[in-house]
């Protein structure tokens, strides 16, 4: 892979317009070597060309003229001749439906008209790392949010996730983000803001679950003065203030009955009044919802709209939590030890292979959140044997002893409350196990975690299958038969 990626990458450019492959070449001609053209009946004889071209553009718009074949037409066809060439769709518009298609038909991304120089970039190198084509020079990948937040992703499935995000981005519509807490709900909204076209338009944040209703009303759709006592001069809500920019709901499921009628209307017309007020306020502000509650059990117990789900379910990401893709720990452990040390303008203290076992085998029940935390009493105490404790298997016997140890009583009631929860989480797996035949995959799919997590888990309690039991043979069985008798 590293002598093909030293090659220069060779580009076909399909458009029909001279302006846009003019400005296209300008932009890639540098780097790689760029084809254009302009007729899609030249398509094929460019495919078959050598040396082979790496990576196609091609508009959305253009269609071929001897059998009136749209774009989507074209793109299946080009896909199933050449199945590994990596396609980016130029559009002028297009909503998440025809984006979903046209990445099932083939194409690794899409970019929106009229692009600026960084768009075509960006995707051209996106586009090229994950198809291989081009190496990654450094161990972690991370896209800048702001100054202390930024998404990082190295492992598959987080690469998934930032395509969606992509994706979803230049689809101007809500989003539900589904996840446990501390897995990077708020990051992968901040990322869909960052990559929008609002991405210039403020970006705030409401907890649904950390204000009584009638404080969250105020807060997310503002008051008059004289709405209520104290209300001594009129102040706008959120969504006024976040007009034209992205607003996230994080803990949406927590919202008060009440409240989720009125942000109905909002997604529905973008029409609200503030408290006091008899007229009408419109916005335009795109919305994320977080929560990590299971929305369609909420929706049978009545205690979220049924419409108001559908209406934010304009497309649903969920996020991964960290005990499925272990692999990450490593990087993401040295990305918040940086993070931190240079918030605290210290020197970052070096991570041993032996504190990284401890990291790489704890459940992380707090995921991401709880492992910056961990980094950051790292740091703080300088002394790797307290994490290492602090983060040993507390199934066994050791921990026994220290939960019952009088002389420290906060520290027993921890080690007490994570020796159950690690013996309940250990018995229910091995029920399961025990069901499906010691059948990891089956076992796996029963519980809804992955196939590794399984793996991980069953490592880190000690589990294994009961020893087989001896046949006993006809002849043993009939002598015990006869004595029985007797």
């Amino acid at each position: 892979m590293k002598a093909h990626s030293k090659r220069t990458k060779n580009i076909v450019v399909l458009d029909a317009d001279p302006a846009i492959l003019d400005y296209i070449y300008d932009i890639l001609s540098d780097r790689f070597k760029v084809k254009l053209i302009a007729d899609p009946s030249e398509l094929e004889r460019c495919l078959n060309s050598s040396p082979a071209p790496d990576l196609l553009l091609m508009d959305w718009n253009i269609v071929e003229g001897e059998n009136d074949e749209n774009a989507l037409g074209l793109l299946a066809r080009t896909h199933a001749h050449k199945p590994l060439l990596p396609i980016i769709m130029l559009a002028c518009s297009a909503d998440l439906k025809e984006v979903l298609t046209a990445t099932q038909m083939g194409a690794v991304d899409v970019v929106l008209k009229p692009f600026r120089k960084s768009d075509i970039d960006t995707a051209v190198e996106q586009c090229l790392v994950k198809t291989g084509l081009q190496s990654v020079e450094c161990d972690v990948d991370e896209i800048p949010l702001n100054e202390d937040t930024s998404f990082v992703r190295s492992c598959k499935r987080m690469r998934e996730i930032e395509s969606q995000c992509t994706l979803v981005a230049r689809a101007d519509i809500p989003v539900l983000v589904l996840g446990e807490s501390g897995t990077g709900k708020e990051v992968a909204a901040m990322l869909i803001h960052k990559l929008s076209a609002r991405s210039q338009r403020p970006f705030l944040k409401v907890n649904c679950a950390a204000m009584p209703a009638d404080l969250l009303e105020s807060e997310l759709f503002g008051y008059e003065q004289g709405a209520f006592t104290g209300a001594v001069k009129s102040k706008p809500g959120k969504f006024e203030i976040c007009n034209s920019g992205t607003i996230l709901l994080d803990e949406i499921g927590e919202m008060p009955a009440v409240l989720q009628a009125k942000l109905l209307q909002v997604l529905q017309d973008g029409s609200f009044s503030r408290l006091g007020s008899r007229t009408t306020v419109k916005v335009d502000v795109r919305v994320i919802a977080a929560t990590n509650i299971d929305i369609k059990a909420a929706i049978a117990q009545k205690s979220f709209r049924e419409d108001l789900y559908y209406r934010l379910n304009g497309f649903t990401l969920k996020m991964p939590p960290l005990r499925e893709r272990i692999e990450e720990i490593p990087i993401l452990a040295r990305h918040f030890m940086a993070k931190v040390a240079a918030k605290y303008e210290c020197d970052p203290l070096p991570i041993s292979p032996v504190l990284m076992q401890a990291l790489s085998s704890y459940s992380w029940p707090g995921n991401l959140r709880e492992l910056e935390n961990t980094v950051k009493r790292y740091l703080v105490l300088a002394n790797e044997q307290a994490i290492i404790d602090e983060l040993s298997p507390w199934h066994q016997a050791g921990a026994d002893s220290s939960a019952t140890d009088p002389a420290d009583g906060e520290t027993s009631l921890k080690h007490l409350v994570k020796n159950l929860k690690g013996r309940a989480e250990a018995a229910a797996i091995a029920q399961q196990l025990e069901l499906a035949g010691w059948n990891r995959k089956l076992a796996a799919s029963e519980l809804k975690i992955s196939y590794k997590a399984l793996l991980y888990k069953i490592k880190q309690y000690n589990l294994s299958p009961p020893p087989r039991k001896p046949q006993v043979t006809v002849e043993k069985a009939s002598s015990f038969e006869r004595v029985q008798s007797a």
